[in-house]
């Protein structure tokens, strides 16, 4: 696409992550804010870490998915029907599609459950510019959250807990995915409760101890250790929408822990928070509980997904965490 000031401009205050210029605009992208550019001089280069490919027939998708999986492949098309985009997703990571609205965007992102990494939009509308940042970002996917029954708690010592502190406002019945395994985490609520004992938080996940995973924006896993100001984690609500949040700080502290344990389709769950009467998770009714009045049988919503993580990437490798 052509150099285009004003859209550029739009995609800057929308959020978006990256913008594709013509070799040599680079910097006067620079002179409009900090924003990644994609040419072939730009903070990522056009046809070398970036590969814009033309998928028309098996064969193209075939040479697609031989292209070193170090390089990100802009996928490009005709006829958005005629692609098997699915068998794309299903052998290689690093694809951005190009869609011409949010209508497309959606349908790629969430292909297989899992979708394409990225999407380009080729579009000079402003509208659907800002229409389709704003909904890419906070509408990432809806989550499946399920019911688990609680099965123990335990106190289990002293050790570091992580906060999240975020730069959103969370509503009743917001939080964040966290658990010990990858595939298995609890809604943890955030600190938007009213209580006796200190002032709501409305911005902070009090998320459990520093081992333990939490769910991305982009679908992978991270430590709770490894999180950091700027960073971008998944707010979700008690109905499974999401939306993005990033990260303004985090608090590693020393606190006393407690251990829960829950039971879904014969599959124990399990999280280390802070023993305190502030953290909560989230009911079956969508209602924040208190760990501390958690008991045996009491019904929390939960996330689970098939397969395992490695780096924070789903794989389908067997590996087991208890």
């Amino acid at each position: 696409m052509p150099w285009n000031k004003e859209v550029v401009c739009v995609a800057l205050e929308s959020g978006a992550d990256a913008v594709l210029v013509p070799s040599g605009f680079s910097e006067k992208v620079k002179e409009l804010g900090i924003i990644k550019t994609v040419a072939e001089d730009g903070d990522l280069k056009l046809g070398e870490d970036v590969i814009e490919f033309e998928i028309n027939s098996k064969e193209d998708e075939e040479k697609a998915c031989k292209v070193d999986e170090g390089k990100t492949l802009i996928i490009k098309t005709r006829d958005w029907k005629i692609i098997p985009l699915e068998n794309l997703i299903a052998k290689r990571q690093g694809l951005i599609a190009e869609v011409k609205d949010l209508e497309e965007a959606k349908t790629c992102l969430q292909i297989l459950e899992r979708g394409v990494d990225g999407v380009l939009l080729n579009t000079r509308d402003l509208r659907e510019i800002k229409r389709c940042v704003r909904q890419v970002k906070s509408e990432i996917a809806k989550i499946d959250l399920k019911v688990a029954k609680i099965t123990k708690v335990k106190p289990v010592g002293m050790g570091d807990r992580v906060c999240i502190d975020t730069c959103t406002i969370m509503k009743q019945g917001e939080g964040i995915l966290v658990g010990n395994k990858s595939s298995c985490m609890f809604l943890v609520h955030s600190e938007s409760v009213e209580n006796p004992y200190v002032t709501p938080r409305p911005f902070r996940v009090n998320a459990g101890a520093v081992h333990a995973y939490t769910l991305t924006p982009d679908k992978k896993t991270k430590y709770l250790v490894e999180l950091n100001s700027g960073d971008e984690v998944l707010v979700v609500d008690r109905s499974g929408d999401t939306q993005i949040a990033v990260i303004g700080r985090i608090k590693i502290e020393k606190r006393p822990l407690i251990l829960v344990e829950a039971v879904s389709e014969d599959e124990i769950i399990s999280l280390i928070l802070q023993n305190a009467e502030t953290i909560r998770l989230v009911d079956k009714s969508g209602l924040p509980i208190s760990v501390l009045k958690l008991e045996k049988g009491s019904e929390v919503l939960i996330y689970k997904e098939k397969g395992a993580r490695h780096f924070g990437m789903k794989i389908s490798e067997t590996i087991q965490e208890k």
